[in-house]
């Protein structure tokens, strides 16, 4: 989670000296002042491609209308541990991943390529004891929101680092006498790459 959090705060860092071009997109070979947040629809595909590294995946679609933001994504974590993420947690005896699960988000963008978010994601995770390796399921409605910024290379590509707060109800398994209570919350930064495929102003 430390090492998770450092390359997050270098990759936000690093995207500060591209703020200044966020209000221009290029057309044939002149600059002209047409700011992406300014765009009246766009549709858009994005990765949280991190998971991509721990054998899972993550791949997302959205529709921009003016100010607000559909999106809905699937994702599968591979062996990505998300038990450190969690308020309360257990992660010294236990560890839990993200099997392929769903998730809808309604955004709004309040300043710029600033944006706001709710969410629903229907998890499903998989837990394991770490002494036995034994494994057992977890299905999981998580509300929450988060913030993100979207940082455009040119006039297609971006990134889009972010923080999500995941709530969710009590839920436990019993593994040979020995009680896992998942978190009631997650606080997690995310990063995804996306590309605007088409928009109009």
């Amino acid at each position: 989670m430390k090492k998770h959090n450092f390359i997050m705060i270098l990759g936000i860092l690093f995207l500060q000296n591209y703020s200044i071009a966020q209000d221009t997109t290029s057309c044939g070979e002149h600059k002209v002042n047409i700011p992406h947040y300014k765009a009246e629809q766009a549709f858009e595909v994005e990765s949280l491609f991190p998971m991509f590294f721990t054998g899972g995946f993550h791949a997302a679609i959205g529709y921009r209308y003016g100010k607000f933001r559909l999106r809905a994504s699937v994702i599968n974590g591979g062996d990505y541990n998300a038990e450190p993420a969690g308020l309360d947690n257990q992660k010294d005896t236990f560890k839990r991943f993200y099997k392929t699960s769903p998730g809808f988000f309604l955004g709004y963008n309040i300043w710029k390529n600033l944006e706001t978010y709710t969410f629903v994601e229907m998890h499903t995770f998989a837990v394991e004891q770490k002494a036995t390796g034994r494994r057992q399921n977890i299905r999981s409605n998580d509300f929450g929101g988060g913030v993100s910024y979207q940082f455009f290379f040119g006039k297609y590509v971006y990134l889009q680092p972010g923080l999500h707060l995941y709530l969710r109800s009590d839920k436990s398994r019993d593994f040979n006498g020995e009680r896992y209570t998942i978190p009631n919350a997650d606080i997690s930064p995310v990063i995804r790459i996306g590309f605007r495929i088409w928009e109009k102003q």
